[in-house]
């Protein structure tokens, strides 16, 4: 009442509401979480760094750091090539695609998995997640199946169904304990089961040579243990990039030991097998014994 002439000023508010500060910014993701009634929200930090929305950065990696685990993680993969080269040399053609699908998949989803700058997706996270998950457990399964030498029908059996019911555990929960060693005993059980039968019935050990246990199956089950073991009981976050990188490398080079070698009826690729590249041209008849061998658009028949 006391300022003389004073004009009526209207204020309009605005209110908005956002789930996350900032949204987290470049090293943050916003996630929320439902319960019953109440939603809950909360930056969760990457590349070390920390605060409401992933703005302190005073433990975060530097970008030396970050490319260092992203090379580690994904070049670790090829190590799968010498495994896909012995199972082609051996005709182990099925094995080798798994292995192929494996390394392409484990690759690049560690190359989208990493955190900060050094990241590259050629595809949803989700799916490159699901196919590594899925094709880690697979080349597990028909390498163990393999070593067990059963008939080709109940070996391919069993890669198909062992296949689907690892896909389903993978999509009902994809990093249950289980779902890695559910599929690993099972595979275990059934070659022990043929080679004790291979054994009674050669009454022999199976396999029988010395050497192929001293110099491939030891160090390859050595291999296989050690890399369960990081996976397991020593891989954390803060070592995840050497242990699982290790983990890589344990488990293709384990591969290349156990893989059989190759079995003595089965044929190579034989890319010229059915094709015979030696043509003999004639216009004159010839006499085959009894059977007459006539000659027609410049190639011989025999008349049976």
């Amino acid at each position: 009442s006391d300022c003389g002439n004073s004009t009526v000023v209207s204020v309009v508010p605005e209110v908005s509401i956002s789930a996350c500060v900032e949204d987290c910014g470049p090293y943050g993701e916003c996630r929320l979480l439902r319960s019953y009634t109440y939603l809950y929200a909360a930056c969760v930090c990457t590349a070390g760094w920390k605060g409401w929305g992933c703005t302190d950065g005073s433990t975060a990696q530097s970008y030396s750091r970050q490319l260092t685990a992203t090379m580690l993680l994904t070049l670790s993969n090829l190590f799968f090539l010498p495994a896909i080269v012995v199972a082609i040399r051996r005709s182990y053609i099925t094995e080798a695609s798994v292995y192929l699908f494996t390394m392409f998949f484990s690759t690049f989803y560690h190359a989208c998995d990493q955190p900060g700058a050094a990241v590259l997706c050629i595809m949803d996270y989700d799916a490159l997640q699901y196919c590594d998950f899925l094709g880690s457990i697979c080349a597990i399964w028909v390498t163990i199946l393999c070593m067990a030498r059963i008939g080709d029908t109940a070996k391919y059996t069993l890669f198909l169904l062992g296949a689907l019911l690892i896909a389903m555990s993978m999509q009902l929960d994809r990093k249950g304990l289980w779902n890695l060693l559910a599929p690993i005993l099972c595979a275990i059980l059934l070659m022990v089961i043929s080679w004790v039968y291979r054994g009674v019935r050669r009454r022999h050990c199976y396999p029988p040579s010395w050497q192929r246990w001293v110099f491939y199956l030891i160090p390859g089950a050595l291999c296989s243990l050690v890399g369960v073991c990081l996976y397991i009981f020593a891989e954390t976050e803060s070592n995840y990039y050497y242990t699982h990188s290790l983990w890589h490398i344990l488990v293709a080079s384990c591969v290349v030991f156990l893989l059989p070698p190759k079995e003595k009826d089965r044929k190579g690729l034989g890319w010229n097998q059915g094709f015979n590249w030696s043509w003999r041209w004639s216009w004159r008849p010839r006499v085959c014994g009894y059977t007459l061998c006539e000659s027609s658009k410049d190639e011989l028949y025999t008349v049976t």
